[in-house]
């Protein structure tokens, strides 16, 4: 019944007539690695559930200075904001991987939302990570050094919300770059120095954080 949808846990409060209202009222779309999925300033038409995969979702200015905001895996919702009366959305989503995205429409996700209180409650606790995330974002940008913006980012990239994949297998310098909101040079450079410090470990492109707790002190001291 449900072979185009996973039942993921955040679908684990839905009843079997809302699941069934999301498949009839939605349209799935699989998108290649590097595929836009939305694009900032394009007009919000459907909620975004991401059925399988990864996404980043990021902001440009005019000035064309990008800021990666955060990953979307499998089982999140994007642009939630959408059902609100939001009509435009606000960044760019883009694929990291081939991903399998449902586009749901918007009133039917409202009407669940109306009468499911456990569902609701779910996205709004999912919400507040969200908005928790930005908060870190708001705090890097204003407060730290570029050191400890990106100590910041790589305890981000490596979370415990991370943990089912291995981000930096998808990202490229550039992209954690711009999650820190610094130079690539900066990144390399700096990448380059917590390796001779031993609070990381490189395999190529892939990273692993070997001493979380003076990662987690350089961007506390920011």
């Amino acid at each position: 019944m449900h072979k185009d949808i996973h039942l993921h846990t955040c679908l684990a409060d839905l009843t079997e007539t809302e699941l069934e209202l999301f498949i009839n009222r939605k349209t799935q779309v699989t998108y290649e690695k590097g595929e836009t999925i939305i694009k900032q300033g394009a007009l919000s038409t459907h909620v975004l559930f991401i059925n399988n995969g990864l996404v980043k979702t990021s902001l440009q200015s005019s000035g064309q200075k990008r800021i990666n905001l955060r990953l979307v895996k499998s089982g999140e919702f994007v642009a939630l904001f959408s059902i609100f009366d939001k009509n435009i959305y606000p960044f760019t989503v883009l694929a990291l991987k081939e991903t399998t995205v449902c586009m749901i429409d918007k009133a039917a996700l409202s009407e669940v939302m109306r009468h499911n209180p456990k569902f609701l409650l779910e996205m709004t606790s999912r919400n507040y990570n969200r908005e928790h995330r930005y908060l870190d974002i708001i705090n890097s940008l204003s407060f730290k050094q570029m050191r400890g913006k990106l100590a910041t980012t790589l305890l981000y990239l490596s979370s415990d919300n991370n943990d089912s994949m291995d981000a930096f297998e998808y990202l490229t310098r550039q992209e954690i770059a711009d999650f820190a909101s610094i130079t690539l040079e900066s990144t390399i450079k700096f990448i380059k120095e917590f390796e001779r410090e031993e609070i990381i470990n490189l395999d190529n492109k892939k990273i692993v954080i070997a001493n979380r707790n003076k990662l987690e002190e350089l961007s506390r001291i920011g």
